[in-house]
């Protein structure tokens, strides 16, 4: 499947998703909050920002980033904000936390949160994590929660973060990554590809091009249980990587 379709594809789903239909994997407010405490959330962290977690994501990669007061923060993916907002409470009013996202009405959705919020110093920018719109050098850190495995060229995903962070910023990343090959039917089923399995790499491949781009990678955790719990004891886990700018 060529990649503009395999974009389509993925952006007409997330678009239903924020809207509030179509959504496989969100459901109600109750499933919702059930997946995020799953995956690495607390009660109150999910209740304090309700209307900005979609029930989406493999892992918390706020809990394991190495965030500081002042430090500038990129989200690839940041939907309707979740991430943004707890990051936004570790770094401060002296911090920055910028978050990209390629569905127009995430975007809204999540400038619509932050007004609700009140937090000043979170931006919300409408872009591709394979074309960032963020300046070279500019970033301490970056996270991303179960995003790059739905890029078609996760290579320049990865060289784009690597240009916008500065030397010694850290990547934190939770991904979902494959234990074994998938079946071709498996990878161009257009369900599979929104729902962060059909375009997942082999972990293997997945942490050789990080190192391929210049990263300094280190594996913090694997969640092999997410498989049973959220898809259908397929061949995949969540992985938890820093991955350091040298």
């Amino acid at each position: 499947m060529r990649q503009d379709e395999v974009k389509k594809i993925v952006k007409e789903s997330y678009t239903k998703i924020a809207k509030g239909s179509g959504c496989s994997c969100c459901g109600a407010k109750a499933e919702r909050e059930k997946i995020a405490e799953e995956i690495g959330y607390s009660k109150e962290d999910i209740a304090k920002f309700s209307e900005a977690n979609l029930g989406l994501g493999c892992g918390n990669p706020v809990a394991m980033a190495e965030m500081q007061e002042g430090d500038t923060i990129l989200d690839l993916g940041s939907g309707a904000g979740f991430d943004c907002f707890l990051a936004m409470r570790k770094v401060g009013e002296l911090g920055k936390v910028i978050g990209v996202d390629m569905v127009p009405e995430m975007v809204a959705k999540a400038k619509a949160n932050a007004e609700k919020y009140d937090y000043q110093n979170v931006e919300f920018k409408l872009g591709e994590i394979e074309k960032l719109p963020v300046e070279d050098e500019s970033v301490d850190i970056i996270i991303s929660n179960c995003v790059i495995n739905l890029s078609p060229d996760k290579d320049q995903v990865f060289a784009e973060a690597y240009r916008v962070l500065k030397t010694g910023g850290k990547m934190f990343v939770s991904d979902i990554v494959l234990l074994q090959e998938l079946s071709e039917d498996v990878k161009n089923n257009k369900e599979l590809l929104s729902g962060c399995v059909a375009g997942a790499l082999l972990k293997a491949d997945y942490l050789a091009k990080m190192k391929a781009t210049g990263f300094a990678v280190e594996v913090l955790s694997e969640d092999t249980d997410i498989s049973k719990k959220q898809y259908q004891g397929m061949p995949l886990e969540s992985l938890k990587v820093k991955a350091i700018k040298k």
